[in-house]
């Protein structure tokens, strides 16, 4: 299971304890498969070193926790599960074999820093989206590091300002990257950049929203890096 199919399986799994606590719906008819999707997805988890981040084995064990008097209404029960996922997602997002390998470009690097510093303390959907400004920011950054106007020309032929982290990007991505990855890596690269830029309009911005946009800033930066011959291995 790829992170991106845990990350949409833990979401179902909420949906489906939501949906048991909220409306009508009735446990006998989710059960089974409720029970599935959480093995495959604690199976998951604890293949990536995070153990005992799913509650709740079994929807009558979910119903005995929300029956126990605390958790009165349906917005408390949603307001329960959303802070329990949210933080299962951050131990997720955040492990060990995630982390960043400085490039040795001192503005790009502090702003990896910087993004997840405040991902990691972020609460409001104001800060989630100072995320998204932090990942326009990087990807401008990191364009700079490599664009050069004169070995790089644009795809259309529009001269590239010093903060048009689009043109930059493609542009040096298709002169120095030679094959059929090229388009794929310049797809990766816009993508990156229009997740950075709804985040920042974005007035229900989440940690979810924020953790991918972070995902996908540093994950391209790591690609420029290992472009321009950062991540070469020494020669001993």
């Amino acid at each position: 299971m790829t992170e991106a199919e845990l990350i949409a399986a833990l979401d179902k799994i909420k949906a489906i304890m939501v949906s048991v606590a909220t409306t009508d719906r009735k446990i006998p008819t989710v059960e089974s498969q409720f029970v599935r999707m959480h093995d495959e997805a604690d199976r998951a988890l604890r293949e990536r070193g995070i153990e005992g981040g799913l509650p709740y084995r079994s929807l009558w064990d979910w119903y005995g926790r929300w029956s126990q008097g605390n958790l009165p209404t349906y917005q408390s029960r949603r307001t329960f599960l959303n802070e329990r996922f949210d933080e299962l997602q951050k131990r997720l997002l955040g492990k060990p074999g995630q982390q960043y390998e400085p490039t040795g470009w001192a503005r790009v690097d502090r702003t990896v820093t910087e993004m997840k510093r405040q991902l990691s303390a972020a609460k409001t959907e104001e800060q989630f989206q100072n995320i998204g400004l932090l990942g326009r920011e990087l990807l401008i950054s990191a364009a700079q590091q490599v664009f050069d106007a004169e070995r790089h020309p644009t795809l259309d032929g529009v001269k590239a300002s010093s903060t048009d982290a689009k043109r930059m990007l493609e542009a040096y991505i298709a002169v120095e990257l030679v094959g059929g990855a090229n388009e794929y890596v310049r797809k990766h690269a816009k993508a990156a950049l229009e997740l950075a830029v709804q985040l920042q309009h974005k007035r229900t911005a989440t940690f979810k929203d924020a953790a991918i946009c972070v995902e996908a800033a540093t994950s391209v930066v790591s690609v420029i890096a290992i472009i321009a011959g950062l991540r070469n291995p020494t020669e001993g």
